[in-house]
């Protein structure tokens, strides 16, 4: 499986963004994705993930109210809407995906990424 994370970009606190995560492969159903982050001088950290069907969704407490993922297996696309943006969730962000049923917030886990999109929350 490949990953392609798309939609990162220079937003003013209070503002929204949605990310896409685009993968090739027929098995895309298969795996469970997740959202990272990290930013700069920080460890990399878990922020939403969904299982194999959609059914599942998990979310950082953080985000929590703020965020949303979703995902289309006929498109093979995952989505991470983000609205209420503050200077906090300024960072890189990654889609990764696992075998795993779903939510792991180990990114250890996670057998494929994709390279990552720049998210800057400005205040």
């Amino acid at each position: 499986v490949q990953l392609q994370a798309s939609g990162g970009g220079l937003v003013q606190a209070g503002g929204s963004l949605r990310l896409s995560c685009a993968a090739s492969g027929r098995t895309f159903s298969s795996y469970a994705v997740g959202w990272f982050r990290q930013a700069p001088g920080k460890v990399r950290e878990f922020v939403a993930g969904i299982s194999r069907r959609g059914s599942s969704t998990y979310l950082q407490d953080s985000v929590k109210g703020r965020f949303t993922i979703s995902r289309d297996n006929a498109k093979n696309t995952v989505d991470l809407q983000m609205n209420s943006l503050i200077p906090e969730d300024t960072a890189v962000y990654y889609c990764a995906a696992s075998l795993t049923s779903g939510g792991e917030v180990v990114a250890g886990v996670y057998d494929y990424w994709g390279q990552g999109t720049l998210v800057t929350v400005s205040s």
